[in-house]
């Protein structure tokens, strides 16, 4: 288990070039050498900046096959709805079919959501645990990453790769999101990250998809994916920008607590995750860079 590359940068457009930079040249390496790229995606900045950048990438877009790393149980026209942000701003803007974008049923209920998400994923991923090439991961100034809140129970999911939650501390309550497992077993998890307000935070951090009905931050009803999923991924990438973030990101990557916070759980077991920083969100890291 590698320990995190942090990368810290100028700008919050740095953030952005360096995020979609990786992506694409791990999308390349893996469709010359499997034909095939399986990309996990996030909502908020994450996707600010994957928008902003891929649209002039060099690729077979043909070979990509996008998940999300969670998603809101909302209808697809509510702006919290993270598929339709994509939809707008990317799938509109490049020759890739819509239906390699794998969006969330809105009209299940979360725990059924979550089942046929997790479908959808073994579509992909027939047998074992999913191992995303790159899964891009968002952080909340809580330390949460995709659905996956501190002190929740899907912290402790082994089995499931996706897990309904109905109560999300954040708003909307009900979700789905990948679980540990996968994210743990991706290639690559990157955050990417801006803002001295996460600071802080970044110094502490069976079933492939879940749902969850309690969500912290609304709407409440989420679909994520699991730990067992975002850590079988072969790169997770942390992208964060702003000195609002400099307290959250430097609990996650520096704090020893026997409670990590979500974000400080991603750790692929045969990957790497790395996080891309902006110069005012890594400005509490105490160790060199």
């Amino acid at each position: 288990m590698a320990a995190p590359i942090v990368k810290v940068v100028s700008s919050e457009a740095d953030v952005s070039n360096e995020l979609c930079n990786l992506v694409i040249s791990n999308a390349n390496a893996a469709i010359k050498e499997r034909g095939i790229f399986t990309l996990g995606v996030s909502g908020g900045s994450a996707a600010k900046f994957l928008c902003n950048g891929l649209p002039q990438a060099s690729t077979d877009w043909s070979k990509w096959r996008v998940f999300f790393c969670d998603e809101r149980l909302v209808p697809f026209a509510d702006p919290e709805c993270t598929y339709t942000y994509y939809k707008t701003n990317l799938i509109s803007k490049v020759p890739v079919l819509e239906e390699h974008f794998f969006a969330l049923n809105p009209a299940l209920s979360v725990d059924e959501a979550a089942v046929d998400y997790e479908k959808k994923v073994r579509k992909i991923f027939p047998d074992g645990i999913p191992r995303f090439d790159v899964l891009s991961l968002g952080m909340g100034p809580d330390g949460h990453t995709c659905s996956l809140f501190p002190g929740h129970q899907l912290l402790k999911e082994t089995e499931r790769i996706c897990a309904p939650i109905s109560d999300s501390p954040k708003p909307p309550p009900q979700r789905v999101t990948l679980t540990f497992p996968v994210i743990n077993n991706a290639a690559c998890c990157v955050f990417a990250s801006c803002g001295a307000g996460k600071a802080d935070i970044v110094q502490e951090t069976e079933r492939i998809c879940a749902p969850i009905s309690d969500s912290p931050k609304p709407p409440p009803q989420r679909v994520t994916l699991t730990f067992p999923v975002i850590n079988n991924a072969a790169c997770c990438v942390f992208a964060s920008c702003g000195a609002g973030k400099a307290d959250i990101v430097q609990k996650v990557l520096e704090d020893k607590s026997d409670e990590p916070l979500p974000a400080a759980r991603v750790r692929p077991s045969n990957g790497e995750v790395v996080w891309i920083l902006d110069k005012p969100a890594a400005g509490k890291l105490q160790s060199s860079l």
